[in-house]
């Protein structure tokens, strides 16, 4: 009875916040600034949810678009161009395979502003700027992702991979018929990871994506927000709206995360 007295009121501290913005988002501007706070608004007003989808095209509309089609061909991407990188860093014999794996943690300490300016170089010279190419190839590698990759696939049971040499399967055959299926709930543990980064991305789409039509929610989100005006309601409506997929995106993978977590993707 403790034990879950305690979980309910842990799980209630984390959905404090989610609460908090569905309680501002049926706010009026009046109510959600008064100082009498209440826990519930005073009245019910869903004039925020209603304005997000409102008008011939609505921005928000096209943000939900837009974050969807990046978030998952980015994850989807990552997890392939990552698992393999991670795979071969792990399991491919190669003279210089320890200082490959060092160069790649060293790309670790290089903070992200170095590489924007230049990233941003390289994708505008391409004539990516405002495209979905711009938006989602510069991140389909990721360098931690990579060795989170590699440090699993040195656990990986080598007689499963023995047993596909048997059969003739070389090393791309092993790692895409043998290795990946049986690490699904590892792919859906990062996966997520890149879902939720990728997702809540906001400065790379704020540069990249100069045309409103390639707005991503993030973007869409910070519009409700300037240096002279500000409108809550939609603002909170906006962030309720924009962190919903993520919730379901979640509640969807949790017992593969957990079992992840827990079995490593393979029971030995």
């Amino acid at each position: 009875m403790v034990l879950y007295a305690t979980l309910t009121l842990v799980a209630l501290l984390f959905l404090l916040p989610y609460l908090l913005i569905l309680r501002n988002a049926l706010s009026t501007d009046a109510d959600i600034t008064s100082p009498g706070w209440s826990p519930l608004p005073r009245e019910l007003d869903w004039g925020g949810f209603a304005a997000l989808f409102s008008g011939r095209d609505p921005l928000m509309a096209t943000g939900l678009r837009n974050s969807a089609v990046v978030a998952v061909l980015q994850t989807a991407g990552r997890l392939l161009v990552c698992s393999a990188a991670g795979y071969a860093l792990a399991r491919v014999p190669y003279r210089h395979a320890g200082k490959l794996v060092l160069v790649v943690l060293a790309t670790l300490m290089i903070p992200a502003a170095v590489t924007f300016v230049p990233t941003f170089v390289v994708v505008s010279s391409l004539g990516w700027v405002s495209s979905w190419r711009g938006l989602i190839v510069p991140g389909l590698f990721s360098a931690f992702t990579a060795f989170l990759f590699r440090q699993y696939f040195l656990a990986f049971p080598r007689e499963l991979e023995d047993a596909a040499r048997v059969d003739g399967l070389g090393y791309w055959g092993t790692y895409w018929r043998v290795v990946l299926p049986n690490s699904l709930p590892f792919l859906a543990a990062i996966g997520l990871i890149s879902f939720v980064e990728s997702w809540n991305s906001f400065l790379w789409p704020l540069v990249i994506a100069q045309d409103a039509s390639m707005w991503t929610v993030q973007v869409v989100l910070s519009t409700h927000l300037t240096a002279q005006t500000a409108d809550l309601q939609g603002l909170f409506a906006s962030a309720a709206v924009s962190v919903a997929p993520l919730v379901l995106v979640f509640v969807l993978l949790q017992r593969h995360i957990v079992y992840g977590a827990t079995e490593a993707g393979i029971r030995r």
